[in-house]
């Protein structure tokens, strides 16, 4: 082999490394863009079905308070029936301090 015949095998050596490189970089890209997109699908999933739960949760304690708050209105509306109304002695009540004050 001569000088040139070294030379040219090993800048085709040369070349075939810098493809095989180039061929590994399109896979190692393919291979990452690939488990991006699997990562991306299961954070997705799992933050959906977290929302769901939380929603759900939320919906099932406004609605319990929702009841608390109507039984104790409802409470609070018979109590104030249960009360009797003493209009005489209010209006005598009344009449007693307007003619002290005058």
């Amino acid at each position: 082999m001569n000088e040139q015949d070294v030379l040219h095998h090993l800048l085709q050596v040369e070349a075939d490394a810098a493809a095989l490189v180039d061929e590994a970089q399109v896979e190692a890209d393919k291979r990452i863009l690939e488990s991006e997109k699997l990562n991306r699908a299961a954070y997705e999933e799992q933050y959906n079905r977290k929302i769901a739960e939380l929603e759900a949760t939320y919906e099932k304690e406004i609605a319990a308070i929702k009841d608390d708050h109507k039984e104790q209105l409802n409470a609070y509306r018979q109590s104030l029936d249960a009360l009797t109304i003493q209009t005489d002695s209010f209006s005598n009540l009344v009449k007693s301090l307007l003619l002290k004050s005058a």
